[in-house]
């Protein structure tokens, strides 16, 4: 009698706690050779910056990559949700990005752009194609903080004017010249302040003082369903012209940067309409608008290419990085000639921007992902992915908010029964047990209590299926 009752409990047990099957995949990883985990403790220590930290209580030390997967030390494979912060567009160590690297590095590493080379120039009329309207001029740069920057400087060049706005939460990068755009209370340092940069009030439809709806198959609960344009977007575009109004002589600002979709905070997106709304009040005051695209950028949100193209508008500077090299060091500026035109009134050089290897690179990535359909893919494994999650939300009301498009979505976690965020102690509980169930996914949010799922672009059905049996399987094993 004991033994069934030891038996029926242990089933009961197994019932409630069980580990989702990890989707199969054909590949051994390589032996691990690198230095152990007390190796690297010991190293990180003593000679990595501090600022560099472990998302996990248990370090891992990722060994290498394919495609959607990543493997550990130990040869432990794992689902990438995050693609190295939305960086892995195309999938790791993609066989044609990895041969057009191999390729290259066996005929041309670095020259400089004084000197003209192919793939340069190869690149640049793909990168362009891709663009609507007056967009004519690249710039290659090496990252997203560095596209942002010139994109500041681009600005001012044109307009003479020094004032220059982003949006609350907005994140486009932690150098001593962008810090002052990115309006996230992490990454500004306690004593470096700039003048001349100012941050608009968030837009936010899940916890902005109007709500509103958003372009997005999942909506907040009780949110507007207006048809086109949202009511709350001229509320909070009202909130911008008063900033223009008292914060910046008249007519003299250079620039509103925005992203297409917040990203670090959580793919938060804003109200339909508003952000044409702010193109037309920053044009209006002498300005120029800014799409930063680093995140949203090369298909990610589905419908179009970038994520400014669901908005009605053409940006007069857009900037771009991470999934543009599928993990290798690129980003770049686009903007009009006539913008680049002033800019010429000084001398501008970038030592590796559009260096043959990158070029490879990033040539490459454009044809995989015209070659592979990834934009359809986004779309379709998008909508199938927030279907599923708001299913998960139905069941889980630890999950305040779902929100995103296409393969950049976000899960905002809470208090059951507010909007408050989830602490932080039960957020990382819930974020180490994903990882041990096999899925290594982002955090991200004002108070770093959102899943940011960003996964490479080539995931599929099944992934999706074992993802959310994952984080089912994480919200069960908590209690919230």
């Amino acid at each position: 009698m004991a033994n069934k009752a030891t038996k029926c409990c242990f089933n009961h047990f197994f019932r409630r706690f069980s580990t989702p099957a990890i989707p199969a995949y054909n590949l051994i990883p390589k032996a691990y050779t690198g230095p152990s985990i007390a190796k690297t403790d010991s190293l990180k220590l003593n000679h990595i910056s501090p600022v560099v930290y472990d998302l996990y209580k248990k370090p891992l030390i990722i060994h290498q990559g394919s495609m959607q997967w990543l493997y550990d030390h130990e040869g432990r494979r794992y689902l990438d949700l995050f693609g190295g912060i939305v960086t892995v567009s195309v999938g790791h160590c993609h066989p044609k990005v990895s041969s057009a690297l191999h390729e290259q590095i066996d005929t041309l590493w670095h020259t400089t752009n004084i000197y003209r080379h192919p793939k340069l120039y190869e690149y640049v009329e793909k990168l362009i194609a891709k663009f609507p309207g007056d967009l004519k001029v690249v710039y290659l740069v090496n990252s997203g903080t560095e596209a942002n920057d010139l994109a500041v400087v681009l600005a001012k060049a044109f307009t003479g004017n020094n004032d220059v706005i982003s949006l609350q939460s907005g994140y486009h990068g932690c150098s001593y010249g962008v810090m002052g755009l990115t309006s996230t209370q992490a990454y500004r340092q306690p004593n470096i302040s700039h003048a001349g940069f100012y941050n608009a009030l968030l837009p936010d439809p899940y916890r902005g003082i109007w709500g509103g709806c958003r372009d997005s198959l999942s909506q907040v609960p009780d949110a507007c369903s207006c048809p086109g344009d949202c009511v709350t977007s001229d509320k909070y575009a009202h909130q911008l012209s008063e900033l223009l109004e008292n914060s910046v002589p008249a007519g003299r600002v250079a620039a509103l940067f925005a992203e297409s979709i917040q990203g670090v905070n959580g793919a938060l997106q804003f109200p339909k309409g508003y952000l044409r709304k702010a193109y037309q009040l920053i044009k209006s005051y002498g300005g120029l608008y800014v799409a930063d695209e680093v995140q949203t950028g090369f298909g990610r949100t589905g419908d179009t290419f970038w994520g400014f193209e669901n908005q009605g508008f053409t940006p007069d500077i857009v900037t771009m990085a991470k999934g543009i090299g599928n993990g290798f060091p690129l980003a770049a500026v686009v903007t009009t000639k006539e913008i680049a035109a002033a800019h010429a009134q000084a001398a501008y050089f970038n030592t590796f921007g559009g260096n043959p290897l990158a070029a490879a690179a990033g040539k490459a990535v454009l044809e995989v992902i015209e070659k592979e359909n990834l934009q359809e893919n986004n779309k379709v494994m998008g909508r199938y992915f927030i279907e599923q999650l708001m299913e998960l939300q139905k069941i889980h009301p630890v999950i305040g908010d779902v929100r995103g498009k296409g393969l950049m979505l976000g899960l905002d976690l809470i208090k059951p029964g507010t909007k408050e965020p989830m602490s932080v102690d039960q957020f990382k509980n819930i974020f180490e047990t994903i990882k041990d169930l096999g899925v290594l996914i982002g955090r991200g949010g004002r108070w770093n209590n959102v899943l940011r799922i960003k996964p490479p672009m080539c995931i599929n059905k099944q992934d999706v299926d074992f993802s959310i049996s994952v984080l089912d399987e994480a919200f069960k094993r908590h209690k919230y």
